[in-house]
């Protein structure tokens, strides 16, 4: 927006008023639907409602605008490859305070806002624990008050929709744009151009200059991001992919109708799924196409915004991109490109502002989740950028020797250039080298980041690193997804928790308070009434009355270990075949799973697999007399998740310890009432602090423990067989019982545990199953077990998203909050 745009009149404020409402979603109905309420489709009236929310948030948008321009404050630049948002209709009536207007608007004209809200699809726009994150911060930036915008992809198919077919994954385009895409504003005259390709040429001066192959248009899709309240309306602005030249009408009048369009096929392909699977060249370039399509469109986006007098030098005043895990990297060089080769600043000014203007988050304590791009590659997608990333490699690493010397050593192990297996761009190093600041996502993750993953970088950039914990907003996964809990807490303790949940303190008195602990158990159990319903509805599946509900929810990856949670069910079945266990004995248990593996993961996808051969046969043995089952729900999203949460009574957190980053999910149920069964890994390890040994479920060895079992050698086979338990267990599935009796199936699942288990499922399976008893136990004592859950709540407001976005601007953004 220029200066000249805040002379131009606002959008009048819409009365805060049923009848205001229905009239302008009657008006919607009419103008954008062209149909009457006599006739309207359901789709035909969500797409209404959702427009007038839109409509109202849209008014707040446009002021906050002007009032932004005016200001000319820093603005924070999120980016991250992917969000996942949630629907979108209840997170917005309830930010704009409309939820009761707009209940009674629709009750007025004779529609039931219910059957609208089933209507409405989540956006295929994200995938785990890195997409939920990145929608929590817009939301807490939005509510905070901090000039902001997220920039990503938006993506027609999302990663995939997940179905089974006997048992095994099979996926599925997510067309989640198929019935319409009403929260979502497209702004073509605001279109990028991308380029690609090509080569660089060096004129008399040495001076390099891109001359690029092919080009595409980068198109934002604008979703508006509502504060709480506060009539603040930040943008999410997500790139499509479109051919500059989409149509060559003199080949299609030729005959060619195929070839006509392919400069369209193929440029759309950028935007099509979320994370292409990359175990081909063609999937790995395509990864590398979209990550540079939407750093370089979301760079020039925010410098086109800056006034045409800007002074350059003062960018760092104006911004801060923060480079969402090693996805958005590239946008170091692509800034140094168009500060240097189509602005004219000289290479050390522009290096001096580039530092300025990045922040790095890491989420990964893995060395194979650090991304790295061959040179080979990169050069021919990006030719004047690997030029770019090798003169900053070249001068760090001069940098490097005037500290140490010639240590080639030292020097080898921190050149953003790798050597083997080939010449590769290493991508976190290329970060921690550029941005002013590097942060893990909790106190143990930042801390291995230091020691371990990046300890040379650490030494010769001290005071870089720090740490910023994860968190989750309340207003969706409090608020919204449990509203018979948060009035609860509302009626005991006023509403102001919602923004700042650090106020869930005060329950803490009440957890000793029989009125209050025998009103949180109904909410309790009102909420897995309601998850059987949805789970019936949808999956034809039902929760066990009186049942211990255990959850399992995550991306499946062999280090977060849901082998070892199969590995427990399979051994408290096999209890009951063998007579170990005496069936009355068994606690009714439904054990819950959702999760998705990426395409190209066997492993993971074997898991599935049998995950779902387990919970054939378990659930459908008359001898367990209904008393454990398993469920595993396909496509688990945050729409489900909603569902989930409230009604848990166990989160499982069971990663190897010093392998999770943080960890969001751990924070959400706790919030909700859970209790933690976990092992001391990323986040759990502040949970436990804050809700006390005595109201969480610690397992397993410590992240040193692992160390030095891994150095010692680790021998998975000599725990199998020296544990019964774990050996019948493993010898049940090996032997075909989940299988039809074909042993040939899960083999390599069997193999993988024997002889290799880098994440040392074996070695914590025997604490694990002593503290599933110490559950069971705790579990039958119900008053105890409501007022751990009433203490975990109350102890948990640390991990509040607003607190994490805090804990940003005080510690790497330095952005306050504008009024």
């Amino acid at each position: 927006m220029t200066t000249a745009d805040s002379a131009l009149p606002i959008a009048p404020l819409l009365p805060l008023t049923a009848e205001a409402f229905a009239a302008q979603f009657q008006r919607n109905l009419g103008f954008d639907r062209g149909a009457r309420l006599a006739d309207a489709s359901t789709n035909d009236l969500y797409l209404a409602l959702a427009r007038t929310v839109r409509h109202y948030l849209m008014v707040d948008r446009l002021r906050d605008e002007v009032r932004q321009n005016d200001l000319q404050a820093k603005t924070v630049c999120y980016l991250s490859a992917e969000y996942l948002l949630g629907r979108q209709l209840d997170n917005g009536l309830l930010a704009a305070g409309l939820t009761e207007i707009a209940t009674t608007a629709m009750a007025s004209v004779g529609v039931d806002i219910d059957e609208l809200r089933a209507q409405e699809i989540e956006p295929g726009l994200g995938n785990g624990g890195l997409g939920r994150l990145a929608a929590c911060f817009v939301d807490s930036l939005a509510t905070l008050g901090v000039p902001s915008i997220g920039y990503g992809i938006r993506y027609e198919y999302g990663i995939f929709r997940q179905t089974f077919e006997d048992g095994q994954q099979v996926e599925q385009p997510d067309a989640w744009l198929t019935l319409g895409a009403p929260w979502e504003l497209t702004r073509p005259e605001r279109a990028q151009t991308v380029s690609f390709g090509g080569h660089t040429e060096t004129d008399a001066a040495g001076t390099s200059r891109w001359i690029p192959g092919w080009n595409v248009s980068a198109v934002p899709c604008d979703y508006l991001v509502p504060g709480y309240r506060n009539a603040r309306v930040n943008t999410l602005r997500l790139w499509r992919a479109k051919a500059t030249d989409a149509f060559d009408l003199r080949i299609f009048n030729s005959g060619d109708y195929e070839q006509a369009v392919r400069a369209q096929t193929f440029a759309e392909n950028i935007s099509k799924v979320l994370y292409p699977e990359d175990s081909t060249p063609q999937g790995k370039e395509l990864r590398l196409q979209q990550q540079y399509f939407f750093v370089a469109a979301s760079i020039a986006d925010f410098l086109d915004s800056l006034p045409e007098d800007f002074d350059l030098a003062r960018l760092p005043e104006r911004v801060i991109f923060q480079l969402n895990d090693t996805h958005p990297v590239i946008a170091v060089p692509e800034l140094l490109r168009v500060l240097v080769d189509e602005r004219g600043l000289d290479w050390d000014g522009a290096w001096a502002i580039a530092q300025q203007c990045f922040a790095y988050t890491c989420h990964t304590l893995l060395p194979e989740a650090l991304e790295v791009w061959s040179v080979q590659l990169l050069g021919r997608l990006l030719p004047r950028h690997l030029e770019i990333i090798y003169r900053i490699n070249e001068e760090f690493l001069a940098a490097v020797r005037a500290q140490f010397g010639d240590d080639e050593m030292r020097i080898r192990d921190m050149s953003i250039i790798g050597e083997h297996p080939e010449r590769s761009v290493r991508m976190a190093y290329l970060a921690t080298v550029a941005g002013s600041r590097v942060n893990g996502v909790a106190e143990l993750h930042s801390q291995l980041l230091r020691d371990k993953v990046l300890p040379e970088f650490a030494e010769f950039f001290p005071d870089k690193f720090t740490n910023v914990t994860n968190g989750v907003t309340p207003r969706r996964f409090l608020r919204l997804a449990n509203p018979g809990l948060s009035g609860l807490i509302t009626e005991a303790i006023g509403d102001g928790w919602v923004t700042d949940l650090e106020r869930l303190r005060a329950l803490e008195p009440l957890a000793d308070d029989t009125a209050f602990r025998t009103a949180f158990a109904e909410v309790k159990a009102a909420n897995k009434r309601r998850l059987n319903d949805v789970l019936q509805a949808r999956d034809g599946f039902q929760v066990g009355e009186g049942h211990l509900v255990d959850v399992m929810v995550k991306r499946l990856h062999e280090y977060k270990r849901q082998l070892l949670k199969v590995l427990h069910v399979v051994s408290e079945y096999e209890g009951v075949l063998s007579g170990r266990i005496p069936v009355a004995d068994l606690q009714p248990r439904t054990v819950l799973f959702g999760a998705k593996a990426a395409p190209g993961y066997a492993m993971a996808k074997r898991i599935i697999h049998l995950i779902n051969a387990v919970g054939s046969v378990v659930n459908a043995d008359a001898r367990l007399e209904g008393r454990l089952q398993v469920l595993f729900p396909p496509n688990y999203n945050v729409t489900l998740a909603e569902s989930v949460i409230p009604a848990a009574d166990l989160s499982e957190q069971i990663s190897l310890a010093g392998k999770e980053a943080s960890g969001t999910g751990n924070m959400k149920f706790a919030l909700n009432g859970a209790l933690t069964i976990g092992t001391d890994d990323g986040a759990n390890v502040e949970i436990r602090e804050l809700v006390g040994d005595d109201n969480f479920f610690l397992f397993g060895m410590t992240e040193p423990e692992v160390d030095a079992l891994g150095r010692a050698g680790y021998h998975p086979a000599a725990f199998y067989q020296a544990d019964e338990q774990l050996r019948r267990a493993i010898d049940l599935i090996a032997s075909g019982a989940f299988s039809g009796g074909d042993r040939s199936v899960f083999e390599p699942i069997v193999s993988n545990l024997l002889y290799d288990d880098r994440f040392m499922v074996l070695a914590d399976f025997a604490d694990y199953v002593a503290v599933q008893q110490r559950v069971d136990a705790a579990y039958a004592d119900q008053d105890g077990w409501i007022r751990s859950a009433i203490l975990n709540v109350a102890r948990c407001g640390f991990f509040s998203s607003d607190r994490s976005i805090r804990d940003y601007i005080d510690r790497i953004w330095h952005t306050p909050p504008t009024t």
